[in-house]
């Protein structure tokens, strides 16, 4: 337990050791947010050198990106005097923005206590969030036209799905490697982190406890989905990635998993479009649900 007098020497890096620790307060304190999970932030290490420090009840995380240091909102119960320390330590800091995906629950508290404070949308880094009933029917007519991708890729394709195991672990690795020459992932930092933060999770996948199915044609695997609980009603999909030989295939793969979890969530986060307008075009075209919405404070409205 730390004093109230936080401070950077107060933060430690966040490894696959502290797996148990940050799973636990998440059981107290359920995420909303896929950034909040312990898989994000370990498997996204080399790019946001996460750090974690615990005040009392309260789960702070510390990021490190591009050389800005950025805070996010204590996770525990609301209490004025954590708020109090690691708003001054952000604004000690001084990046900008130095205080970050704040929820809107969050943002509506500090609003309360801390009425001088400006907050500003994060919209590229919105979750969306949908019905998991919804994404594995497709039924309804505003689904008409991914209904028809995904036939048209039926009628073309025999596939089988089976569970991401050890025994297709060396097919995956092998379809992955192929994605990222597909994608050209180290031509693209963005890609590059990406790659990286795959191969993480997948070399750690049992430690991680993640959930996945694979997707095959003609044998091989062309598309993998990994997945994992995020609170008591709401899976997250980490990810999904697939040949782009196969048009549709992206259409399937979305509605199978989705067929998996509906069977005990009832709903799917599936992240963010990280202000990416093709991804933010197909993932508005599935028709979200709701989003999770973030908010940051900028350098110049830290006024407590």
């Amino acid at each position: 337990m730390l004093s109230l007098s936080l401070s950077l020497d107060d933060f430690k890096p966040i490894t696959l050791g502290d797996r148990d620790l940050i799973k636990k307060h998440h059981k107290k304190y359920p995420p909303i947010h896929s950034d909040h999970l312990f898989t994000t932030m370990v498997s996204w290490m080399d790019y946001s050198d996460y750090h974690y420090a615990f005040l009392e009840d309260n789960l702070i995380i510390m990021t490190k990106v591009k050389g800005k240091t950025q805070f996010r909102s204590p996770s525990g119960k609301h209490k004025k005097e954590i708020f109090q320390q690691v708003l001054q330590l952000a604004k000690k800091e001084g990046s900008d923005p130095p205080f970050d995906f704040i929820d809107t629950e969050t943002r509506a508290w500090l609003s309360k206590n801390y009425p001088k404070l400006e907050f500003s949308s994060h919209r590229d880094y919105f979750d969306y969030v949908y019905l998991a009933s919804d994404l594995a029917e497709l039924s309804g007519s505003k689904y008409s036209k991914i209904r028809n991708r995904l036939n048209k890729f039926k009628r073309n394709h025999v596939y089988t799905t089976e569970p991401i195991s050890e025994k297709n672990f060396d097919e995956i690795r092998e379809f992955l490697k192929r994605w990222c020459l597909w994608k050209d992932c180290d031509s693209d930092p963005l890609l590059e982190n990406e790659k990286n933060a795959i191969m993480y999770s997948i070399e750690h996948y049992f430690d991680l406890a993640l959930s996945g199915i694979s997707f095959c044609i003609n044998g091989a695997i062309e598309s993998i989905a990994v997945f994992e609980h995020l609170n008591p009603n709401t899976a997250v999909v980490h990810y999904e990635k697939g040949s782009p030989d196969y048009d549709g295939i992206y259409k399937a793969i979305n509605m199978e998993t989705a067929k998996i979890l509906q069977k005990n969530y009832t709903y799917i986060n599936r992240q963010s479009d990280m202000g990416l307008p093709g991804l933010r075009k197909a993932k508005m075209s599935y028709h979200p649900h709701h989003m999770v919405e973030v908010f940051h404070v900028d350098k110049q409205n830290m006024i407590l």
